[in-house]
């Protein structure tokens, strides 16, 4: 049995993955604060095994709680080969730094980085099994966008961890990989989040709401598809970024 952990698997990109994969016949572990219904008859259709953890990602206490009973899963399970997708993330705060709400860069970090973090942390600690992370990062981690000096700084931060521990990987002789995935701009909730933006916040908010007037954006299903082939029909290079544009 393969199997895949997704985190926000409730809805956009993580709920696009998820539906591929179980297409694929892939079994899957679905970690995020609520639940897709639409998964969980997917999966019976499809019979493969479906779970699902509630968990809010900014709290590490949750994270770590409830990958205790993942990893306790993955032992009873077994799978072949395990895909982790480190898919959650969140825009806010939108604002120059300055004047930023504390409370919301601190949120903002815990889900985008130190989450990520924990879960391949406590994974590459348990599997023994054919193992590969998939960090979901964006162009926003290789340049400045004013206004999102948190987001930046965390994806580039996703990009720096994703090459330095597939090469930890690498020098110890492990067959694990580890890579992250640049997605490109998608008609998602966070780009709505992002048009909603006051002006003073955010300088580009024009350019993201032609965006969406002149459909430039993607849809999340046509996204997740060029990540799964990637993944199961082509030998991936550990440590490596991949960009969306360059596989479709």
């Amino acid at each position: 049995m393969k199997l895949a952990i997704i985190t926000g698997a409730s809805k956009g990109l993580g709920a696009s993955i998820a539906k591929k994969m179980i297409k694929e016949g892939t079994a899957i572990i679905s970690v995020s604060r609520t639940e897709n219904p639409e998964l969980i008859e997917l999966a019976a259709e499809n019979q493969v095994f479906y779970g699902h953890y509630f968990c809010n990602l900014a709290s590490p206490e949750e994270v770590e709680s409830v990958f205790r009973e993942v990893t306790a899963l993955l032992r009873e399970k077994q799978p072949e080969a395990l895909y982790v997708f480190n898919n959650a993330g969140v825009i806010d705060p939108i604002g120059t730094a300055g004047n930023l709400d504390h409370k919301a860069l601190i949120q903002n970090v815990h889900v985008n980085l130190i989450a990520p973090f924990m879960i391949s942390n406590m994974l590459l600690n348990e599997a023994s099994r054919d193992m590969t992370i998939v960090n979901i990062t964006s162009g926003a981690a290789e340049r400045p966008i004013q206004g999102w000096s948190a987001y930046c700084s965390t994806k580039a931060g996703m990009n720096m961890f994703t090459e330095t521990a597939a090469l930890e990987q690498q020098t110890a002789g492990s067959s694990h990989k580890i890579i992250a995935y640049s997605p490109g701009v998608m008609d998602t909730d966070m780009q709505s989040i992002i048009r909603s933006s006051a002006k003073e916040d955010f300088h580009d908010l024009e350019k993201f709401q032609t965006y969406k007037e002149k459909g430039m954006l993607r849809d999340t299903d046509t996204v997740a598809n060029a990540l799964i082939d990637l993944l199961l029909k082509k030998e991936i290079e550990s440590g490596k970024v991949y960009y969306v544009n360059d596989l479709i």
